[in-house]
């Protein structure tokens, strides 16, 4: 029985294609806030350029570190972390001004794919439970901000999970078994979708998950023959019909599922 499908967020429910890869400018604009905050609060003298920098060094060291270990990248934690190394007091900074200051949305180039929404509300109106599961570096509390600003938010109520808070990656088991957990089903009663090889698929087979890969320009680009989803779209509109074939009547009826 088909009772919930996950969904990885960046590249999968989101479109970055439009993003102009510009990461160090949009680091900037958020990180200026977060020092302007740590100035003001008498946390740190250094500027903004010698901040970025040593935050920049720790990020890069810390992803390459999550590469074996598969522990999550957490920003709000980095922040700190830096300026601790630069010579604040860490026990007087709080995290979550650092994270509101930061104030992450959505980011310039971004969109919502277009058959994004006519797919979930279809799962819902079948009564199939939805959730998210990202490998993003923030806390889900900054990526809710952004989920509100593209209309996203109010179709995942109960289930959005970011490894910053779970403290793993996928592929890593521990974060497929929170988003489980957290619909209470079992991984034979669910299905990822996901534009990931390595983290989406392998992690979602491994827990026994059937894994759906969606094709976007980076995916179509690094396919692996020892990889191999259980099925591949390159639309979310062509996933229902995928469905079908593995649960037949998951669907209540048609005139519920809006089809004819």
């Amino acid at each position: 029985m088909l009772r919930a499908v996950f969904f990885d967020l960046d590249d999968t429910l989101i479109d970055w294609s439009g993003f102009n890869d510009d990461w160090a400018m949009l680091e900037r604009s958020l990180m200026g806030a977060v020092h302007s905050y740590f100035v003001d609060e008498g946390h740190l003298s250094i500027d903004l350029e010698g901040y970025l920098q040593a935050f920049r060094t720790r990020v890069m060291n810390a992803w390459i570190a999550s590469r074996s270990s598969l522990k999550a990248v957490h920003i709000g934690q980095i922040i700190v972390e830096t300026a601790g190394e630069l010579g604040a007091t860490v026990d007087r900074i709080d995290m979550e001004r650092c994270l509101q200051a930061y104030a992450w949305g959505i980011v310039p180039g971004t969109v919502v794919f277009p058959d994004v929404v006519e797919a979930l509300k279809l799962l819902i109106a079948n009564d199939i439970q939805i959730g998210i599961v990202t490998n993003a570096p923030q806390p889900m509390v900054m990526r809710d901000l952004e989920l509100t600003a593209h209309g996203l938010f109010e179709y995942f109520p109960d289930c959005r999970i970011s490894a910053a808070d779970a403290g793993y990656l996928k592929p890593h088991r521990a974060i497929f078994q929170l988003a489980l957990d957290t619909l209470g089903i079992r991984a034979d009663e669910a299905v990822f979708v996901g534009d990931d090889l390595d983290a989406d698929i392998v992690g979602a087979g491994q827990m026994g998950i059937r894994s759906v890969l969606r094709i976007t320009r980076h995916t179509a680009a690094g396919l692996r023959d020892e990889i191999v989803p259980d099925a591949s779209v390159h639309s979310l509109s062509e996933l229902p019909a995928v469905l079908d074939r593995w649960y037949p009547g998951w669907r209540r009826s048609d005139d519920d599922s809006g089809e004819s």
